[in-house]
């Protein structure tokens, strides 16, 4: 378990986290915590309660979108100083993919509830925060909008 001196040294060493101030970082890693995860676990399920944001430091996180009658269906694989998680931004804060480890995971895990606490007393660290977030959620979108097309093919 990383202390919140170690947790920082982390995070200053990830681009998500690049210009921020040490006291916004302080805010930060103190909202988290160092997790490991063994391969093949689910770290959350689709329309389950969403209450972390997690920072992947070693290992691969499948996002997986559950298709009726299907398997589930990976959307996206996650690596190495990737974000993972935005469900816990918005009400009615639901995971809208699953997760699930597919070897052996280290992540930050952000406590949700501290982290929108911080970001309403801090509008300057919520507003940073939520721009890096939207790219995030961006990218996301359009790798699983390209995965959904090759899933079901084209339909014109």
């Amino acid at each position: 378990m990383m202390d919140t001196e170690n947790l920082i040294k982390v995070l200053d060493e990830q681009s998500f986290f690049t210009g921020l101030s040490p006291e916004q970082m302080v805010v930060l890693a103190s909202t988290a915590a160092e997790v490991d995860y063994s391969g093949g676990v689910e770290v959350f399920e689709e329309g389950g309660r969403a209450d972390a944001a997690y920072l992947i430091l070693e290992g691969a996180v499948a996002l997986e979108l559950h298709v009726t009658n299907r398997a589930h269906h990976i959307v996206q694989t996650l690596h190495e100083s990737e974000v993972l998680g935005w469900g816990w931004l918005f009400p009615p804060h639901r995971w809208s993919f699953s997760a699930r480890t597919l070897e052996p995971t280290k992540v930050v895990r952000f406590d949700a509830i501290q982290l929108r606490a911080a970001w309403e007393s801090d509008c300057e660290l919520g507003y940073e925060m939520m721009k890096r977030f939207a790219q995030v959620m961006t990218g996301r979108l359009a790798a699983t909008r390209l995965q959904l097309v090759d899933f079901y093919g084209d339909t014109h």
